[in-house]
């Protein structure tokens, strides 16, 4: 059962590099010249403070979207599992989220496609508050414990599920705390309203600079620390999908969205962390921005650098989510469904 943590009042400084408001792009009407210019698309984002989905919003600050004839707004929610409730029920159109929910989607028979893949790594790390680093030092230890993780139903949770399996922990053993993803998850960590937490840049960070005793049980950043913890070497992260039905009707806004990312993600790849944080709002750089650079510097490996969705790494995902979501495991899932690299250029 997931519980939320309450009373915890965020300081000033926290409020400096995260806001939980949406934010709307109003694009002009001339769009370098394309049909159907100024398409009107929303995409909500599972957390947009969090590096994972950094792309979504830099595909915006560049300009990109714009160039492709799009209108896109981007909508901010707490966590990936709420913004699949928005695409569901109907007020988003496409969510930036992590691949596993198709999967899940899948077993439940909803059809539910990823069409540009983000993160080859899904970029999080497990890490104890300062009160918990010294008996907890390896996962084994987190029998008995509370964790935090983003959402209910959240891929971050869905991951600390498998850990906790791969170890020898029986999930039900660990209490399960919903903390956010940015400064309610930093003041759980830092207050051990939590003894660990499932967190992202810059978040992660901010803590680990302020608290250097912390300790970090996992990080899924790195291909290292992802074939520790899952034992594989690519684990599909932050994608864009949609609705089967959506993409199908669809198909020309769907291919200039996929252009839009797979050109912010080769963009990446040619910048310094500084040129990257540079075009980010200031709203997620915050006042510090040696720190944003700083973790943006130690999150680059986790960014795709084409957009396409690696068919082991689908496979991998589904096997974990398996070991963890009895659904998943008694489905009859053809993975191939889950996602398609039709629309990724140069593939």
């Amino acid at each position: 059962m997931v519980t939320t943590v309450e009373g915890l009042t965020m300081p000033r400084t926290f409020l400096t590099f995260v806001s939980f408001v949406t934010l709307v792009s109003f694009v002009p009407t001339a769009c370098g010249g394309r049909a159907n210019q100024g398409l009107h698309v929303r995409i909500a984002v599972g957390g947009q403070n969090q590096m994972v989905y950094l792309p979504t919003t830099l595909a915006q600050e560049l300009g990109f979207y714009r160039d492709e004839g799009l209108d896109v707004e981007l909508q901010d929610f707490a966590g990936g599992a709420k913004a699949l409730q928005a695409l569901v029920g109907g007020s988003a159109d496409v969510v930036s989220g992590f691949y596993d929910h198709t999967i899940q989607m899948a077993a439940e028979g909803r059809e539910i496609v990823a069409f540009v893949s983000m993160l080859r790594f899904p970029g999080m790390i497990l890490v104890t508050s300062p009160q918990g680093a010294g008996t907890i030092t390896r996962i084994e230890d987190l029998k008995g414990r509370i964790a935090g993780v983003t959402t209910a139903g959240s891929s971050s949770q869905m991951m600390l599920t498998s850990m906790l399996q791969r170890h020898g922990v029986a999930p039900d053993s660990v209490s399960i705390t919903a903390i956010g993803s940015a400064a309610t998850a930093v003041a759980a960590i830092e207050r051990g309203k939590v003894d660990v937490g499932m967190m992202a840049d810059p978040a992660f960070t901010l803590v680990s600079r302020r608290n250097p005793g912390v300790r970090v049980l996992a990080d899924l950043r790195t291909a290292a620390g992802v074939k520790e913890a899952f034992d594989t070497s690519t684990y599909p992260g932050a994608v864009l999908y949609a609705k089967g039905d959506w993409i199908r009707a669809n198909r020309d806004t769907t291919g200039r969205l996929a252009r839009a990312i797979t050109r912010t993600l080769a963009w990446i790849q040619t910048q310094t962390p500084q040129e990257i944080a540079g075009k980010m709002p200031k709203l997620f750089r915050g006042e510090d921005d040696a720190l944003y650079v700083e973790a943006l510097k130690n999150s680059m490996p986790m960014f795709s650098p084409n957009g396409l969705m690696a068919a082991d790494g689908a496979g991998v995902v589904r096997t974990l989510l398996a070991g963890s979501i009895e659904k998943v495991r008694t489905a009859t899932i053809d993975v191939s469904t889950t996602y398609t690299n039709e629309f990724i250029h140069g593939r």
